[in-house]
């Protein structure tokens, strides 16, 4: 990534927006994978599942951040890879199975037609085009390697997704960020959009285990309960944590600004979304059985999903400052330590008690943060703050 910063700052567009709601569709299916099958191999599943998609709409939120996604070509090319996804979302529940050379050559598709536009749109970009090119082999033996995996059977299907992950997520690594440039504005505010979708698959998923039993005053109060574990971890992330990660691009530049937005973002965003989406799970399996307790897997869906959240913030941080989070590190070990008392009470007790840790980790840094959050929501500019566009 250049060491020229972009040019301008531009809002997310329509097209951007529209783009996304594929995704949406696309985390609710690895929930129903996941939930269909809850083992720890299901789970495993649907986290190699997430990790492709994450990557997918990691990479166009690079390619929309220095192109006009509103020009006609961009447009046109946009809207072929939102057919191409919502294929490979449709074939989702089923990518270790049947359906795996779908979720393949659709997945390929989308790839295929990032590079492309990148491509085209760095003809006159020299370093643009050298990164480009080198991000190439590592995304095409990606996207080979999964389609592979749809005519293997047995362990060599997970070990060629594996595979196929790790070339994927290890090219920009290898690769270097020269040749890259970042719109701080417009890439933290994309970010923020997709988390308050991740965020809105915990809704769904709550729907979803309602509508399973019926309403009852039991379902009634592990919605509630659940609705302010969902409304928690957006306030650990809009409270002030979207304003300092978009402070975080615009006090560096150059080939720093890339990296942290690399690392930051494409690669330390994910786990926060797979946070996400396994506490959803858990949410669905919670209100389909308030009275009973909770499998293994679901409640590590509650309590390891919200510490892998937690976490995920103190491993920002220490990338950026080589300081962790002590109150969120902390709390994500009272969540891991909680976990077997969580298969030992009926459902509802368990997302009580997941939702008393919640609160007390927002009182704490209430109480503790008060100055500091206070001065980071000061520093927002108005017209660009991440939170409110979220």
């Amino acid at each position: 990534m250049s060491e020229q910063p972009a040019e301008h700052e531009h809002r997310v567009t329509p097209i951007e927006l529209f783009f996304d709601l594929v995704f949406v569709f696309a985390f609710t299916q690895v929930t129903t994978l996941m939930s269909a099958d809850p083992t720890w191999s299901g789970l495993g599943e649907g986290v190699l599942v997430l990790a492709a998609v994450w990557w997918a709409w990691a990479g166009y939120a690079w390619l929309t951040n220095f192109v006009d996604p509103d020009e006609g070509a961009v447009r046109g090319a946009m809207l072929v890879a939102i057919i191409a996804m919502f294929l490979a979302a449709l074939a989702v529940p089923d990518a270790f199975g049947s359906d795996g050379v779908l979720f393949g050559v659709a997945f390929l598709i989308v790839r295929l037609m990032h590079l492309a536009l990148f491509a085209l749109s760095a003809r006159g970009d020299r370093d643009l085009l050298a990164a480009v090119l080198r991000l190439t082999p590592s995304t095409a033996v990606a996207a080979g390697l999964i389609i592979g995996a749809g005519f293997a059977d047995g362990a060599l299907k997970p070990a060629l997704w594996l595979l196929a992950l790790a070339v994927d997520y290890l090219g920009p690594l290898v690769g270097g960020v020269r040749g890259w440039r970042v719109d701080p504005a417009h890439f933290a505010e994309r970010h923020a959009l997709i988390m308050i979708i991740a965020l809105g698959e915990a809704f769904i998923a709550m729907g979803v285990g309602a509508s399973d039993t019926g309403i009852t005053a039991g379902v009634v109060l592990t919605a509630v309960l659940g609705l302010i574990v969902a409304t928690s971890m957006w306030l650990a992330y809009f409270d002030f944590f979207s304003i300092r990660a978009h402070q975080m691009l615009t006090e560096r530049s150059g080939t720093e600004r890339s990296a942290v937005a690399r690392d930051v973002f494409s690669y330390l965003h994910l786990p926060l979304v797979t946070g996400i989406v396994l506490v959803a799970l858990a949410m669905k399996k919670t209100l389909a059985h308030v009275d009973d307790p909770l499998d293994l897997i679901p409640a590590f869906g509650l309590f390891g999903g919200s510490a892998l959240y937690l976490l995920t913030y103190s491993a920002i941080r220490f990338r950026v400052a080589r300081t962790l989070s002590r109150g969120r590190s902390l709390t994500a070990v009272v969540f891991v330590a909680l976990l077997p008392v969580a298969v030992a009470v009926p459902a509802l007790a368990a997302l009580a008690l997941a939702t008393a840790v919640w609160l007390a980790l927002h009182a704490y840094e209430f109480i503790w943060w008060h100055e500091a959050r206070a001065t980071t929501r000061a520093q927002r500019v108005p017209t660009r703050e991440v939170g409110q566009s979220g």
